[in-house]
């Protein structure tokens, strides 16, 4: 009895998630808040498929077939990125990877799902603002209103820090250090902390932000709030970019993407060709690896036009190749 509970679908489920997930591996909110969606979004799937309710959904009913199934879903009727299938499938797979723990009589079934592959994607050129188009957004803010100086203090708090929304929603007042060397303490991905400083313009704006509300001693209070008073959300943050991108003085700026994540790509591209290198760039924004910061080297075009105007191009004669073979001309000619 004790073996077949601990096989049902609803037990590993609740035990990947608080056991696996949590407790062991400790993975943040964000990361147990994904999970939780591609897992949710496979199980209304297979029980539409199955026609029955999930939690009568039986482990044998979550195949391969299955899981192809739901990604060629994810992609042609709900329009989903080649990315965003390519995360809900590693969601699957580390669910899978527990079953195949817990249960090794589903060792077969979870190694079947676990060889379906991630699709290609396309390597997009990175986006980040101009300094015109960052001073345009941060002129949009009425600072003679308090919604006015929220809203300009987070936008230039994620451009001078570089962190992601997450990190940046998530401070409170015991995470900035305001007095010289001033710095935030940010909490990113895996629950690794790392210190970044500040420079003078936001210290002075945050000192004015926590004045105005009158939270200096209440360490634990988010700095950044909504008209509520509440902790603002990631959608928050996004709705507040989005409107000063739809007001800026700038034409161009309307036809760019603009996210939270540009303003983390503006940090860097200004730290970039401001001539810091790139392990402190990777240290400020907390990257595992260089290799992710070694990106903006790529994506900077200043920084390939000037290396461009340092070499020495000489002209040549331009000789047009000519096959010598008829097989080879046959090749050419295809």
């Amino acid at each position: 009895m004790i073996q077949r509970l601990k096989s049902t679908l609803a037990f590993l489920l609740e035990s990947f998630f608080r056991q696996h997930l949590m407790a062991q591996r400790r993975a943040s909110p964000a990361t147990v808040n994904a999970y939780r969606d591609a897992l949710r979004l496979f199980l209304l799937f297979a029980s539409q498929r199955a026609g029955k309710s999930p939690s009568r959904l039986s482990l044998e009913e979550l195949d391969r077939d299955v899981v192809l199934a739901f990604l060629d879903h994810l992609e042609q009727e709900r329009h989903n990125s080649v990315s965003t299938r390519n995360l809900r499938l590693t969601a699957i797979r580390s669910f899978f990877q527990h079953v195949a723990y817990c249960d090794p009589q589903a060792m077969s079934l979870a190694n079947r799902v676990l060889t379906i592959p991630s699709k290609k994607t396309t390597k997009r050129l990175m986006n980040y603002l101009r300094q015109d188009e960052l001073d345009a957004i941060l002129a949009v803010p009425d600072r003679s209103f308090p919604q006015g100086r929220r809203d300009y203090a987070l936008l230039l708090f994620l451009v001078r820090s570089g962190s992601r929304v997450s990190e940046a929603i998530g401070v409170n007042v015991e995470d900035l250090q305001l007095q010289q060397p001033s710095y935030v303490l940010c909490r990113g991905k895996g629950s690794k902390e790392r210190m970044v400083p500040l420079a003078k313009d936001i210290v002075a704006v945050l000192k004015a932000l926590i004045h105005e509300r009158g939270i200096e001693t209440d360490f634990q209070s988010p700095v950044f709030v909504n008209a509520r008073g509440q902790r603002l959300t990631r959608h928050g943050v996004i709705h507040i970019i989005h409107r000063a991108v739809a007001s800026a003085t700038n034409p161009p700026l309307r036809s760019k993407s603009i996210s939270p994540h540009t303003m983390r790509h503006t940090a860097a591209m200004i730290l970039l060709q401001s001539g810091v290198d790139l392990t402190t760039i990777q240290s400020w924004l907390g990257h595992a690896s260089v290799n992710t910061t070694h990106h903006y080297v790529e994506a900077d075009l200043e920084m390939k036009r000037r290396a461009l105007e340092k070499c020495k191009i000489t002209e040549a004669d331009l000789v047009i190749y000519q096959p010598s073979d008829q097989v080879l001309a046959l090749l050419e000619a295809l």
